[in-house]
């Protein structure tokens, strides 16, 4: 006894209904960003982290954060050396363990090399989405070490600051290629 399905007959290959999914951004940028613009962001950004408003604990890592989209935007041009030294600087600034800013920059510089043919597909919100686990691990382990060396646990705030740091991607999205949309605009006007 044969039972006829009202299932469609599959000829061929099955599809699958992931392979139907498109990237949203499907336009990447036609050149890269101006290399003075990215030297000018990242010094501003360690400029106002060496202010006093980093010392609330939950506060964002707001270098952390423009280092690493640049390491996923522009990454021959953001390394992680880059990442190590603002770490040491950022280390030297707060008096406090030598390396643990910068192994925590270097991981994240690290994951954002990684991912960053992936992300350079998808929108703002999707890239923080991914970038949120780099931003977790990088700094759990900075914490973990930080706690077997100097002895104590400094607590969870840190987790907020990682979270916000994260929630931050698109603001950081938008106003660090806007420059570059701006050259697009141009040029498509011109034609």
């Amino acid at each position: 006894m044969v039972r006829k399905s009202n299932l469609p007959a599959v000829t061929g290959k099955a599809r699958s209904s992931l392979s139907a999914l498109q990237p949203i951004d499907t336009a990447p940028f036609k050149r890269p960003s101006n290399l003075a613009f990215i030297w000018f962001t990242i010094l501003l950004m360690w400029l106002l982290s060496l202010l006093p408003w980093r010392l609330w604990q939950s506060a964002p890592d707001l270098l952390l954060l423009v280092i690493a989209f640049w390491s996923v935007h522009e990454p021959q041009r953001v390394t992680m050396f880059t990442a190590f030294v603002f770490g040491l600087l950022m280390d030297v600034h707060d008096a406090g363990l030598l390396g643990g800013h910068a192994l925590t920059y270097t991981l994240v510089a690290y994951g954002a090399v990684v991912l960053h043919r992936r992300l350079t597909r998808f929108n703002a919100v999707v890239q923080a989405l991914h970038m949120l686990p780099v931003f977790l691990v990088a700094e759990t382990l900075g914490n973990m070490v930080y706690a077997w060396l100097s002895g104590e646990w400094a607590g969870w705030h840190w987790l907020w600051s990682t979270l916000l740091t994260a929630a931050l991607w698109p603001l950081a999205e938008f106003l660090l290629h806007m420059p570059q949309r701006r050259l697009d605009e141009a040029d498509a006007g011109s034609v």
